[in-house]
């Protein structure tokens, strides 16, 4: 087996992977499961997996007013339960919310609450899986999302967009057919600035969400194998999201998750992916701190460096919590194989992130550590991997 980083425990020195989660079991029911929805009884059947969300603070999408201290996020537990009947699989997502948040009108300025479930299209290599927030180059992601709305509407035209922000915020019309676009919408992504939405209502599954007593409950219901995505696999990755409606996250900070194994009990194969997505680190947190301080302090930002201005580099404050060891690591090695692009690229112009190659590619500023030993790469790996925000309670 093919395995990033080897294993190996040794008195409190070494991390496990940060953000790594008991993998999530899919339980076979008889019957037909593509429309259920959060209050179905078949939910009886299956026990919840814990899961940590952490707050996405790798990019800046600054919202004047969602002004919340980064210091005071915290990430969020959340819960999940999952079936499957052989032709259709059905996510159920349990989160807490002291207050309900609603979309009223056309657009994301009235911050409601949200969800989505997000598939990489792609995850026969899980050392390559896409960035874990939109997908990126080559490297795309379906993303179902749903946000809590009182009015029923769609966008006038089918186009292209930049971020999901520029889709919400596209002029809208109220619905005058039976399309029932509150199921949620699904978008195939391959980063920031290539976002399409899938129209196939096969593709697009269904969604619904409930809120009672402060919870919310959400449900995907989708198609194991369609046109854009392949579950059939015996196990895939997940990566679980919520927004904050009443804290602005709509356009402020998302929570999320790192990449979770899904195993579809009873059926073969999918084991190399769980395992790797389990991976623990070989590595020094100690003198991972020091060389992250030493070589990446003077343009990211993250805990115990002297802060640096907050445009320089993607922000590393809470990467550990849902990134895996095999993108950090290979972000050192080859950091133009995945790059992130601001969310707010006027807010940095003096700060690119990126420069364009002659055929158009993006290529990172950041230079290649290719030229550290193994050990520091690791040690570097395992620092990186504990930054993350402490969970509520």
């Amino acid at each position: 087996m093919k395995i990033l980083v080897k294993i190996i425990l040794l008195s409190g020195l070494i991390l496990s992977l940060a953000g790594a989660s008991e993998q999530i079991k899919a339980i076979k029911v008889p019957g037909n499961i593509g429309k259920i929805g959060p209050l179905s009884k078949a939910w009886l059947s299956v026990e919840y997996t814990d899961v940590i969300l952490y707050p996405h603070t790798t990019t800046k999408k600054i919202n004047p007013e969602a002004n919340i201290p980064e210091e005071n996020l915290k990430a969020k537990k959340v819960r999940v339960k999952a079936l499957y009947d052989g032709k259709n699989i059905s996510l159920l997502l349990e989160w807490k919310d002291s207050t309900k948040n609603t979309q009223k009108d056309c657009c994301t300025r009235t911050y409601a609450d949200g969800f989505a479930f997000q598939f990489p299209t792609d995850y026969s290599d899980v050392m390559k899986l896409p960035y874990i927030s939109m997908g990126s180059k080559d490297r795309s992601v379906v993303v179902h999302l749903r946000k809590a709305s009182e009015q029923v509407s769609k966008p006038k035209s089918n186009v292209h967009f930049h971020s999901l922000e520029e889709y919400y915020d596209t002029s809208y019309t109220t619905v005058q057919d039976n399309e029932d676009v509150e199921n949620g919408r699904t978008f195939v992504m391959e980063g920031f600035r290539s976002i399409v939405e899938i129209k196939d209502k096969n593709a697009s599954g269904v969604m619904d969400m409930v809120y009672k007593e402060g919870v919310w409950k959400g449900t995907l219901s989708r198609e194991l194998k369609t046109e854009y995505l392949d579950l059939e696999k015996g196990a895939f990755p997940i990566s679980l999201i919520t927004w904050d409606g009443n804290v602005s996250n709509s356009d402020g900070i998302e929570y999320l998750s790192p990449w979770i194994g899904v195993k579809l009990v009873g059926e073969r194969g999918g084991y190399e992916l769980l395992d790797s997505l389990t991976t623990q680190v070989d590595g020094y947190v100690a003198n991972g701190k020091r060389l992250a301080v030493e070589n990446c302090a003077a343009c990211h930002n993250f805990t115990g460096s002297a802060k640096t201005l907050v445009n320089m580099a993607p922000d590393l404050s809470n990467v550990g919590g849902y990134s895996t060891l095999q993108y950090l690591k290979e972000s050192m090695l080859d950091s133009s194989a995945v790059v992130v692009p601001n969310y707010n690229p006027t807010a940095e112009e003096d700060f690119p992130w990126y420069t364009l190659d002659e055929n158009g590619n993006l290529a990172s500023t950041m230079p290649s550590y290719h030229w550290m030993d193994e050990k520091s790469i690791n040690d570097l790996v395992a620092f990186f991997s504990s930054l993350k925000a402490q969970s509520e309670e």
